[in-house]
């Protein structure tokens, strides 16, 4: 049945109004049972080959008959359009569920809220949670976080505003609240109330994933906090949660930063026999390199980078200038970069900057 409405709805020539087209069905079965199942179907099937204008015609042709619509197929219908990035269609089309009074729960509110978010809405989608929540639907934790996502990217006083809001109501936090907050305080360097909610997950036994002991790593790393860092590194691995490209990220950075560049090529060995890309480790490793002044080892490391087809950029040069410029012999250091052998080409972008410093070459 659905092969052939699908069929009849998309060949041009069979094309007709819904309301022709269920009187076809009518004429056959004097059912209104059937006649139901026959408008939720089209509902699926106008979704599928999306032609949403005419799964509002058939919301529409059903409210006016009086027949009974299942929120499942308005969930089809608002996810598609959120999907397919209609934020306009989504909410009008909740707007005209809520008008004609069809039951519906949390999970259509959640999925609206998500669309006025992704669309930039964030303060209508607040005044639509708190107003579905005064008539009785009572947001999840999922419709919390998506909001809560949302005013981080953009307001951090909203975020506040939220987090009193879901105190209010006593939500509880899942792993994926933790891990958005912990996130959000760390990047704002708030590592006391950062730290407050990983303890507080433990406390709960709320299992925090790669991506909260991420975060985690990243602010003690900008905090300094290597001892920890590694032991946060060290706890992940008897847990048995695997590492991520960011992780080992964090972790290179901090302790090139600390001059430690040792340490650095053994976690850089470490991602190679993991198979992770390298290539997002490489800046950092040229940048510790040349802090500690092994402007040679930055140097075989750019050239590595180039054999592996990756293009050094503006602030691979940047970062290779400034070592330069720190050394005393700059003018033997800065031939390596031209020397017949060597692989990498000396780059206008480091004779000026060496030039603005009145670096003889």
């Amino acid at each position: 049945m659905k092969n052939v409405l699908t069929f009849t709805i998309t060949e041009d020539d069979l094309r007709c109004p819904i309301a022709d087209l269920v009187s076809l069905v009518e004429s056959r079965f004097d059912e209104p049972s059937i006649v139901g199942k026959l408008c939720h179907m089209l509902f699926r099937v106008y979704v599928d080959v999306s032609m949403f204008e005419y799964d509002l015609e058939v919301f529409n042709y059903m409210v006016s008959n009086g027949l009974k619509i299942d929120e499942r197929s308005c969930i089809i219908s608002l996810l598609a359009l959120k999907r397919c990035g209609k934020m306009e269609a989504c909410l009008n089309l909740f707007e005209k569920i809520l008008e004609s009074d069809i039951e519906i729960t949390v999970y259509s509110l959640t999925i609206v809220i998500g669309a006025l978010c992704k669309s930039g809405k964030v303060q209508r989608a607040k005044d639509l949670l708190i107003e579905m929540s005064v008539k009785g639907i009572k947001p999840t934790i999922f419709t919390y976080n998506t909001l809560l996502n949302a005013y981080i990217k953009m307001d951090f006083g909203g975020v506040n505003e939220m987090l009193k809001l879901m105190a209010m109501e006593e939500t509880v936090y899942n792993a994926s609240t933790y891990t958005i907050l912990i996130a959000w305080f760390g990047s704002n360097r708030k590592f006391v109330q950062a730290e407050k909610l990983f303890e507080e997950m433990h406390e709960r036994k709320v299992e925090p994933d790669v991506h909260v002991y991420t975060s985690v790593i990243c602010w003690n790393c900008k905090a300094g906090n290597l001892r920890m860092t590694f032991m946060l590194f060290d706890e992940m691995a008897k847990k048995g949660i695997a590492t991520n490209v960011h992780t080992y990220g964090a972790l290179i950075d901090s302790v090139c930063k600390a001059g430690k560049v040792e340490a650095a090529e053994i976690l850089l060995n470490e991602m190679q026999s993991k198979g992770f890309d390298v290539n997002v480790v490489f800046n950092i490793f040229i940048d510790g390199y040349c802090r500690k002044g092994f402007i040679n080892k930055a140097i075989k490391v750019l050239a590595a980078m180039e054999k592996k087809g990756f293009n050094e950029d503006i602030f691979t040069h940047n970062i290779i200038a400034s070592g330069l410029s720190k050394l005393q012999s700059v003018g033997t250091a800065i031939r390596k970069f031209v020397e017949p052998e060597g692989p990498v080409e000396f780059s206008l972008y480091t004779s000026n900057y060496c030039y603005t410093r009145n670096i003889i070459i």
